[in-house]
């Protein structure tokens, strides 16, 4: 009873401590809720069309005018108009009127004619993520179009062996389906691993804000709460008390961020609620537990948050959603097995997006149990060091 009333007694200090530190709350607010919400706003189209562009045709011949006549029959794009140089076209896309750009250079015509490569250039703001993908899958469809239609004018240029392997084949034949993305957009493939990536990184930063605000007072207030205790029963408390605390929090966050939002904006949930509270538990608590583990680094609430921010690309190219785990060099996947943020990523995007169940899942699922005993028995080495040295 005296050891369940201290880590009551810790969770309340905690909880308190969270409630009145306007550092804490600013990072809660702004990272789970601003930063959910402008990530899926970024990403709210999630398949742009008739994305407006401005054409400088220097080679104006039938050949560039159907090439851009290919160009607006595509449903990405849509040709707003011609312009007479790029400081024109560039001006048009400063005043907002055009996202993008294509020029054609003056010998555009002969380099085609003659069976060689012909070049153009093309520019694209970056006021939204999805336009370079419209705009790519644009010019490249419409000049793999514009490719067989000249080819049977270029024969002049084939001996008469090659002459009709070559009519009667495509240049290039492209099938892709997108597995697990009903739109084919970049935000159902993106955005609900960055919503996991959202509850580690924030819980990180709000554990290391409170255990520097601790370092700096050299856990006086932290020792007094557990009173007289041997230095492993006041670690035990206090990472037990903490843990709990962190992960009642964001259990609630978790609601907004992989309940909400994903109706909210379209994204996939194929998970059911129950399979995700078996993935949230361990997964909340091995981060909570490992946040803890990392205390002693944590020697200033502020200079933590500078370094966890920039986690985020690295941490997703360790889940093994934008590379494959199996062929990562070997120091990269033993630290994709000791982080629980990646092991948690690839499970929720297999379940979420994926629709796997609980036994497809199941290597994950005990990753995470063992990175929470292991985290928590760290931990409390830890806190009983710093209780020993109070002490």
């Amino acid at each position: 009873m005296q050891r369940l009333n201290n880590i009551l007694r810790i969770a309340v200090y905690e909880c308190r401590s969270i409630l009145h530190s306007l550092p804490v709350l600013l990072v809660l607010g702004g990272g789970i809720f601003m930063y959910g919400l402008l990530y899926n706003y970024m990403y709210s189209p999630n398949v742009l069309h008739e994305v407006p562009i401005v054409v400088v045709d220097n080679n104006r011949t039938p050949l560039s005018r159907h090439y851009a006549r290919l160009m607006d029959a595509t449903p990405q794009v849509r040709i707003e108009g011609y312009a007479t140089n790029i400081k024109e076209a560039h001006l048009r896309m400063i005043m907002g009127k055009v996202a993008g750009i294509v020029l054609l250079p003056y010998d555009f015509d002969a380099k085609v004619g003659k069976g060689e490569e012909a070049l153009f250039v093309a520019y694209n703001n970056t006021l939204s993520f999805l336009y370079y993908e419209a705009l790519a899958e644009a010019f490249s469809g419409a000049m793999l179009e514009l490719d067989d239609a000249v080819r049977q004018h270029q024969l002049v240029f084939l001996n008469a062996d090659a002459i009709e392997a070559i009519t009667n084949t495509r240049s290039i034949g492209v099938e892709g389906i997108a597995l697990y993305n009903k739109s084919g957009g970049y935000a159902d493939y993106l955005i609900p691993s960055v919503l996991m990536l959202i509850l580690f990184q924030t819980m990180l930063m709000v554990i290391s804000m409170r255990c520097g605000k601790e370092a700096e007072q050299q856990m006086r207030t932290l020792m007094q709460v557990v009173g007289c205790e041997t230095a492993w029963g006041k670690a035990f408390s206090i990472v037990t008390g903490k843990a709990v605390v962190y992960v009642g929090f964001y259990a609630l966050f978790a609601i907004f961020l992989l309940g909400f939002l994903p109706l909210l904006f379209d994204l996939p949930h194929l998970a059911s609620p129950l399979l995700l509270i078996q993935l949230l538990i361990p997964y909340l608590f091995a981060t909570a537990f490992f946040g803890l583990a990392c205390s002693p680094f944590f020697k200033d609430s502020e200079a933590p948050l500078l370094l966890i921010a920039f986690f985020s690309v690295g941490l997703l190219f360790l889940s093994g959603i934008s590379w494959p785990l199996e062929l990562m060099p070997w120091p990269w996947r033993a630290l994709h097995y000791l982080l629980p943020a990646p092991v948690g990523v690839l499970a929720f995007v297999k379940a979420n997006s994926m629709g796997a169940s609980i036994a497809d899942i199941g290597r994950e699922m005990v990753l995470l149990w063992v990175q929470c005993v292991s985290y928590f028995i760290v931990a409390c080495i830890v806190y009983r060091i710093a209780a020993i040295k109070r002490r």
